[in-house]
């Protein structure tokens, strides 16, 4: 019994402390009330400026939750546009304190460029957009064609691998933006345009003409499971903006909203959501952030589910299936680990 009192006090001795221990990004942050946000550009439901100036989309929301959780205000993120070839040396160069640029989560960029990804927010897959009076309509009608993707990006060696095993040809197009590439698309340059299928489906929806002159091939070739990316070496800023994500997720699952987060927290007789939406203030002490945290992140922007929809499904334009991206009790893989 002495044993588990020592432990007890231990833990929140450690906890009351953790503050002290925020790490440089959070400190800095804190001095400067704004948190640094890189983002793509012109990407509808992505990360997109309206014609007032706002930023919206899905990479958009997640910064304002991690901006709502760290400084208590949302709106205290500045969006700064990245491309596909600078996204690694703009964060490794400090000029930005998170990644949000549809970026896929590999071994080889974790273990190799000194980056950390902090979890998985988006299940998606490399997919093809044509034109519709182009003929194509699977994917096999590519064998032979000249294929257009990112510089930089994970789309070549998927294609070099799928077209490789089936014996087809093609002829690779390297753009430094999708922008080029669109522009190549339309032009006749290049058969097809390849990308992540959230990042097509943006780009159908602002190419010239109307978005039923293009087709998404109904095939998918690699796995592009995209994260949040901060720089390694420092692990508090790490360790929250992957407890951001996971709060997003519980809250779907527990049924908490943003229109109803307020009065489940004050009407709520469940001790796991009580928990969950940090009643005792321990896991603002470990975190080394304000109290009321998840309240404030789903008051902002919702849960996943909203963010999800809103943007990417049913409620927006690109009209995206969640497939993966469902919770893992209704069929998906997205699921968030306890939070005691």
């Amino acid at each position: 019994m002495r044993l588990i009192l020592l432990g007890f006090f231990l833990l929140l001795h450690l906890l009351s402390s953790a503050a002290a221990l925020a790490g440089p990004t959070l400190d800095t942050i804190r001095a400067n009330r704004v948190i640094r946000c890189g983002v793509a550009e012109n990407r509808p439901g992505i990360s997109v400026q309206d014609e007032a100036g706002q930023w919206r989309g899905f990479d958009v929301d997640f910064c304002r939750a991690v901006a709502a959780a760290v400084l208590g205000q949302a709106d205290r993120v500045a969006f700064v546009p990245v491309t596909s070839v600078n996204r690694f040396p703009v964060l490794l160069s400090g000029s930005i304190d998170l990644l949000m640029r549809m970026t896929t989560y590999t071994f080889e960029r974790e273990a190799a460029i000194g980056v950390q990804f902090a979890g998985i927010i988006n299940y998606d897959g490399q997919a093809f957009l044509v034109t519709k009076k182009s003929g194509i309509r699977r994917l096999a009608d590519l064998n032979g064609a000249t294929i257009g993707f990112g510089k930089r990006t994970t789309h070549e060696n998927n294609l070099t691998s799928y077209f490789g095993q089936r014996g087809w040809t093609y002829k690779p197009r390297p753009f430094r933006t999708l922008s080029e590439a669109k522009a190549a698309l339309l032009g006749g340059e290049i058969q097809a345009l390849t990308s992540n299928r959230s990042e097509l489906a943006a780009i159908r929806i602002i190419a010239p003409g109307e978005p039923e002159d293009y087709i998404m091939l109904p095939e998918e070739i690699s796995k592009e499971p995209l994260g949040p990316v901060v720089s390694r070496g420092d692990d508090e800023w790490f360790i929250l903006i992957k407890w951001v994500l996971y709060a997003l997720i519980e809250a779907e699952e527990r049924g908490v909203t943003q229109a109803n987060v307020r009065t489940l927290l004050t009407t709520s007789t469940d001790p796991v959501l009580q928990n969950f939406l940090d009643s005792d203030g321990l896991s603002e002490k470990a975190l080394g952030i304000s109290p009321g945290w998840v309240v404030r992140v789903i008051e902002a922007v919702g849960n996943y589910g909203e963010i999800y929809e809103r943007n990417l499904g049913s409620r927006s334009p690109l009209k995206l299936e969640r497939g993966l991206n469902r919770l893992w009790n209704q069929g998906g893989l997205v699921f968030a680990p306890p939070f005691r």
